[in-house]
């Protein structure tokens, strides 16, 4: 089993930057990749960027070039670095993570971004 924690979620305005944490304990030696998704309301729950054990990162259209994933193994901890947001960047980011049996989620963190 593996749990997973998010934070660093809130309200910022147009153009801000946020910083959202996803702390993984458990077996986590069997996560192979992990993800971020976004669920804004009334519509799904969407990939925003995934990154595997070896490092490779994949973003959404929409993200890239704003938004950077990053993983530090040491304290089993994965990031998301949201730079030049936008209003329809308000949903709930939810962490995810992968190993050959399962698929985990976290609780999610509420962003809004709004003036």
């Amino acid at each position: 089993q593996v749990q997973l924690v998010e934070s660093g979620g809130g309200l910022v305005q147009p153009g801000g930057s946020l910083r959202l944490s996803c702390a993984a304990s458990g077996n986590i030696f069997s996560i192979y990749a992990m993800a971020w998704y976004r669920q804004a309301p009334g519509k799904q729950r969407d990939l925003v960027a995934q990154i595997t054990n070896a490092g490779s990162t994949h973003y959404a259209d929409s993200v890239k070039g704003r938004f950077t994933i990053s993983r530090d193994n040491a304290k089993s901890t994965m990031y998301l670095q949201m730079d030049s947001l936008k209003p329809e960047g308000t949903a709930v980011y939810y962490c995810n993570a992968n190993d050959p049996t399962e698929n985990y989620w976290g609780q999610g963190t509420q962003v809004t971004v709004s003036a």
